[in-house]
């Protein structure tokens, strides 16, 4: 049998008090846990009480340490548990400090998961494949998943993706249309949109050029291509082998072929 002797406050922390048995220092306790076990000077302890208090206390110290975690930021129930598996505390307690958490309202996956979408989708800008990933690194589970991203409707994919569309068409105005809509794709597809989203934004936008856009870009990327080939190669090999450069760069052949036969009219002349 053991009898509180004292109860004093924790000077560095005045929310957790120390507890002696038969005059001396025994645990310490969270205030939480002192007013739920009635813990009073002169109460006797059985070896089970004290066992069940130190349990009870780890897991107010579990929670309190939570609790401070999400106070960040929102944060999932994965991220909250590796936080506090990492911290030292033992399976059991954390899973009861999550759930006193969660019936808290401070710690809700549905809620954490919409809140993550609405911010990859004004922030980063990305599309539904990206942001299951996101989740999925998060630790959220399937069927949550499935029912956040069912509220990023393809009207709303449509109108994010085609912004990144005509940012990258204006970052990328010396290039030809199909260089462009090559990088349009790419982008596309890295920020996780589907391939009907991007197929229909490729539909959407417009690239035409004029006689002297394309005589600007042409000059541009084929005198470089020109002087390359010409260090190695000369003649009707200089000119096929930069003609077909050009080509897979989405140059038309009638603006190749006016382009060389004038570099080769300078090379000559």
């Amino acid at each position: 049998m053991q009898v509180i002797s004292k109860i004093s406050r924790q000077k560095n922390n005045p929310e957790r008090y120390n507890i002696y048995l038969n005059e001396s220092y025994a645990f310490a306790v969270d205030e939480s846990t002192l007013i739920k076990f009635g813990l009073t000077k002169g109460k006797i302890l059985e070896q089970f009480d004290i066992d069940e208090i130190t349990y009870e206390d780890e897991i107010a110290k579990a929670f309190n340490r939570g609790l401070n975690f999400l106070s960040y930021q929102m944060r999932s129930e994965f991220e909250v548990k590796k936080k506090l598996l990492d911290a030292g505390f033992g399976e059991a307690v954390v899973l009861e400090a999550i759930r006193k958490l969660e019936k808290l309202g401070f710690l809700n996956d549905e809620t954490y998961s919409k809140a993550l979408l609405e911010t990859k989708k004004k922030t980063a800008k990305k599309g539904p494949r990206a942001i299951k990933q996101d989740l999925m690194k998060k630790g959220i589970d399937k069927d949550t998943q499935s029912k956040v991203l069912e509220s990023f409707t393809y009207e709303e994919q449509v109108n994010i993706a085609m912004e990144l569309a005509e940012k990258t068409v204006r970052a990328n105005s010396k290039k030809t249309p199909m260089q462009i809509k090559q990088k349009v794709q790419d982008l596309l597809m890295r920020k996780g949109y589907s391939f009907s989203v991007v197929n229909e934004i490729l539909d959407q936008i417009r690239l035409e050029r004029e006689d002297d856009d394309w005589q600007h870009l042409i000059e541009l990327q084929g005198d470089k291509l020109w002087k390359k080939y010409a260090a190695k190669l000369t003649g009707n090999e200089l000119r096929m082998k930069t003609k077909q450069a050009l080509y897979q760069k989405g140059f038309p052949i009638e603006v190749i072929d006016r382009y060389l036969d004038e570099k080769e009219q300078e090379a000559n002349g």
